[in-house]
């Protein structure tokens, strides 16, 4: 049934991409966090569906003729020069051959940035990938809370193994950056039952979180919570929720748990932490050696320990968005990168201050603060977790990037409205038309959850 459903989706989508790329974008970020196709079991399991979506998506992007642009911003150039720098630094890295294997990787996941970016010229184009990024994460979370619930805690949350979320380390963060997306849908939502819905699903995945038993997320879950009662308005109804969620998550926890978060103040005791300290260090002489390209992707081999690490016979994975970067794509691979996440951090904290002076942009405000927390939670968990090339990451700098560009527009048409309004005779003050507010009587048939699904999917 999985396999039959998925190869359907996919299939019966490629007529709709074809006919506008960016449902291709939505699809393709639908396969690329979710990995649906890892969860069948049988004909659908392991076909390339994204590769497929991704070549419709170029072919419909290319011959598409709706406006598209790319942002003239800072952060959209810091963006190229790093997808640029990943790439020399593929043709300069110690292991040449498995160097190119996660190059074929990056060059997709900047591609699908890019083109996410020239087609994020909305607001129901930008609430559409939101959903698409909550439904494919937040279905890990409720069933990983749900499954912590029934089991007290006793087993890890893993995410499909063979992804980039597989590992409970690698979920955990994922999920910290959706709760604040969750929060989002549900400030702006205008259902009730939605409303409820995504407020069970918020609770679900702190649980979810906790049940990973991941030590970094736990750091991020808990500097995102700060932040998310920080920036979020109507915070009464959030901080009930994360007082009742979070003591019902932490009494059900085994002793297991405690012991291994106990860890983190005897991290001088633990082999796995005292691993990492090895392949930071391993990473900072590398830069040292090679201080502009570094040793390029997956160069935390055998070989690169003995040459260079503190400890040549610890060899681990680096651990460390900042670190990887940094031993990946040197000194100027760090700054470039350390440049996007703060640029997004910049950008999102106007952004959330120019909406507070125009009530029209309030959605802007929500979520660029949302957005915001969640760049603060991969910041913070990613510090223990190498996943600088995380596909999720940058699929919410392009909505920063999208945000930005909606805000703009917005500015730009308010003062020629303003003007045009404010030069109008009292007797010229517009009278709604006889069909206005028609679209209340809409036929049920039209509407899901109150919204009119084929007007929603025609402004796409």
């Amino acid at each position: 049934m999985r396999d039959l459903f998925v190869t359907l989706v996919v299939f019966g989508s490629l007529p709709l991409i074809l006919r506008k790329p960016f449902f291709g974008v939505l699809v393709g970020t639908w396969l690329g966090l979710m990995n649906p196709h890892i969860l069948c079991w049988s004909f659908a399991a392991g076909r390339p569906f994204a590769f497929i979506v991704a070549v419709t998506l170029i072919m419909s992007f290319l011959i598409s003729k709706e406006p598209k642009r790319l942002p003239a911003s800072g952060l959209v150039g810091l963006l190229a020069f790093w997808w640029f720098w990943l790439f020399v630094t593929t043709l300069t890295a110690f292991y040449p051959e498995a160097a190119w294997t996660y190059w074929d990787r990056a060059w997709r996941i900047m591609l699908l940035t890019f083109l996410t970016i020239a087609l994020l010229t909305s607001r129901e184009r930008i609430d559409a990938l939101v959903w698409i990024c909550v439904i494919s994460l937040g279905f890990y979370g409720v069933k990983g809370g749900i499954f912590t619930l029934l089991g007290g805690g006793a087993n890890h949350v893993n995410g499909p193994a063979g992804t980039f979320i597989g590992g409970n380390n690698e979920v955990g963060l994922a999920l910290v950056m959706t709760i604040p997306l969750i929060r989002y849908l549900q400030l702006t939502s205008t259902n009730r039952w939605v409303k409820y819905a995504l407020m069970a699903a918020m609770g679900l995945c702190v649980v979810a979180v906790l049940g990973t038993q991941s030590r970094g997320a736990l750091l991020g879950l808990l500097v995102m919570i700060l932040y998310l009662a920080l920036k979020s308005r109507n915070r009464a109804g959030l901080l009930l929720l994360l007082a009742l969620s979070l003591p019902v998550a932490l009494m059900i926890m085994p002793e297991s748990w405690y012991n291994r978060m106990d860890t983190i103040q005897e991290y001088s005791q633990d082999a796995s932490a005292l691993g990492r300290i090895n392949a930071w260090w391993t990473a900072w002489y590398v830069a040292l050696d090679h201080p502009f390209v570094g040793g390029g992707f997956n160069m935390f081999q055998r070989p690169t320990f003995i040459q260079y690490a503190p400890d040549p016979r610890n060899v681990r994975d680096v651990h460390s968005i900042y670190f990887q970067a940094l031993g990946q794509q040197g000194f100027v691979g760090l700054f470039t990168f350390l440049g996007i996440m703060f640029g997004s951090l910049i950008s999102l904290n106007r952004l959330s201050k120019f909406a507070r002076s125009h009530e029209q942009l309030q959605w802007i405000g929500d979520l660029s603060s949302m957005v915001f927390v969640s760049i603060i939670g991969y910041a913070t968990s990613g510090a223990f977790l190498g996943l600088s090339m995380f596909d999720y990451y940058y699929t919410l700098v392009a909505i920063t990037i999208g945000l930005t560009a909606v805000a703009r527009g917005y500015a730009a048409q308010a003062v020629p409205k303003i003007a045009e309004v404010a030069a109008r005779p009292p007797s010229a003050v517009a009278v709604p038309a006889v069909g206005a507010g028609f679209n209340r009587f809409v036929p049920p048939r039209r509407r899901l959850l109150g919204v009119d699904v084929a007007g929603w999917f025609a402004k796409l």
